[in-house]
């Protein structure tokens, strides 16, 4: 009987092992699947991260042109009224002269 014991102790001891070193294999193919996880992740941030540069680069570019096209626009707009109203003296000093 202690003969028993003694090797159902042992036969204990070993599915024990065994089953820890399953679960720390299962553990280290969950980590390493993770870690895999986490560098997809983090290839498909940095593709993100240098879109958002490009089309930020882009629109700051397109917002200077913008900002050069209005002033451009301004200034011509001015230069229009400021001959309307000279136009406009000229016809009422015309009037006047009649």
């Amino acid at each position: 009987m202690l003969a028993f014991r003694r090797c159902h102790a042992h036969l204990t001891l070993k599915r024990r092992r065994h089953y820890i070193e399953s679960m720390a294999t299962s553990t280290d193919k969950s980590f390493e699947q993770e870690l895999q996880r986490l560098e997809r992740r983090l290839d498909e941030l940095v593709v993100i991260t240098n879109q958002l540069k490009e089309e930020n680069r882009s629109l700051k570019h397109r917002q200077d042109s913008l900002i050069g096209e209005r002033a451009t626009l301004l200034q011509k707009n001015e230069q229009v009224r400021a001959r309307v109203e000279a136009m406009i003296g000229r016809l009422k000093a015309m009037e006047h002269g009649s």
